[in-house]
């Protein structure tokens, strides 16, 4: 399981922030096999490992052995179609 910088863990629906980008989720914990509806396991379960953060600024990103110190935590979300 990966975790933010702070020592949090990466949840399924977190809201983080990169840069200016501060709408960013966490649509993917591969590790757990955590998917959410727009992201659903049949398509992106090959991955095996990580995280899918999506951004949109940035786009989907995946984080596979860290998370970057730039991703920072804001809140714990549910999980929702981005």
């Amino acid at each position: 399981m990966l975790n933010y910088a702070t020592g949090e863990s990466v949840k399924l629906g977190d809201r983080v922030s990169l840069g200016n980008d501060s709408e960013g989720v966490v649509v993917c914990v591969l590790d757990a096999r955590g998917y959410s509806a727009a992201y659903p396991e049949a398509q992106w379960g090959y991955l095996k490992n990580g995280v899918l953060i999506y951004f949109p600024v940035h786009g989907l990103i995946h984080y596979e052995v860290a998370v970057e110190p730039g991703v920072e935590f804001i809140a714990r979300g549910a999980a929702r179609s981005v």
